[in-house]
């Protein structure tokens, strides 16, 4: 197990050295009431007493209730400010008029949440000389588990390095509230949803597999699949040199 005392200090340290070195004010993060976004948002307020997180509903019963209902726990526990933006009418007049010119499917629709709260975040972060805390753990980013130019964006990314295991461990040590350690991990895009359901192998095989190198057939067969496909999310947009 690694040793949380010594990570805390290190990442404080980590994030306060970002936010002095581009001059920002503060920190923003979205605030899904997820284990990630709890784990970031526990840190970047350690290390900045000005840090927002943004409860941002839109679309999903669920962003209305048990979500939320965690973000603003997590909040007051470690007396965070909070503010709510609430993006389900935005999202269905862009579905609606981008729906007039191309029949969206369900990877479309999906996709525009976690975008358009990208771009909420930085709305607010350009307002305010803020810089935008990523909450992406490495076996969401191996999976390519993430909305390319939405959750997937940011300007720093505290947690970067720690699989879900280990962000579990984390926010057990920090005494982050029950109700998010306990619940199963959803980006919350549509009602019943599940991370492990729609990738169709658990977190501890993904972790097992990136700790150990050792996994099942089928499991290992799924993951493989799963970063060959999303490989042109861990990179930059190629971009066309001219030759001499």
């Amino acid at each position: 197990m690694r040793d949380y005392a010594i990570e805390t200090k290190k990442r404080i340290e980590f994030i306060r050295g970002v936010i002095k070195s581009a001059g920002a004010a503060g920190v923003v993060f979205g605030n899904s009431g997820g284990k990630d976004c709890a784990l970031a948002g526990i840190l970047c307020k350690m290390a900045c007493g000005n840090t927002v997180g943004l409860i941002m509903p839109c679309g999903s019963a669920r962003n209305y209730g048990a979500d939320k209902d965690d973000a603003i726990t997590l909040a007051e526990q470690f007396n965070i400010e909070t503010r709510t933006v609430d993006l389900t009418g935005v999202k269905t007049a862009l579905a609606r008029e981008v729906g007039g010119v191309t029949e969206l499917n369900d990877t479309a629709l999906m996709n525009i949440a976690p975008r358009l709260r990208m771009a909420a975040l930085y709305a607010v972060a350009a307002s305010e000389n803020r810089l935008v805390a990523g909450t992406g753990n490495r076996s969401e980013r191996h999976m390519g588990y993430f909305t390319k130019w939405g959750d997937g964006a940011c300007d720093f990314n505290p947690i970067a390095d720690l699989t879900v295991t280990e962000v579990y461990e984390f926010l057990r040590y920090l005494n982050a509230p029950a109700s998010i350690i306990e619940k199963a991990p959803s980006a919350g895009l549509f009602e019943g949803q599940t991370d492990e359901a729609e990738m169709g192998v658990t977190y501890r095989s993904i972790d097992e597999f990136l700790l150990t190198g050792t996994v099942n057939g089928h499991d290992k067969a799924i993951i493989e699949r799963f970063h060959k496909s999303s490989g042109h999310k861990r990179e930059m947009p190629k971009t066309y040199l001219m030759q001499n």
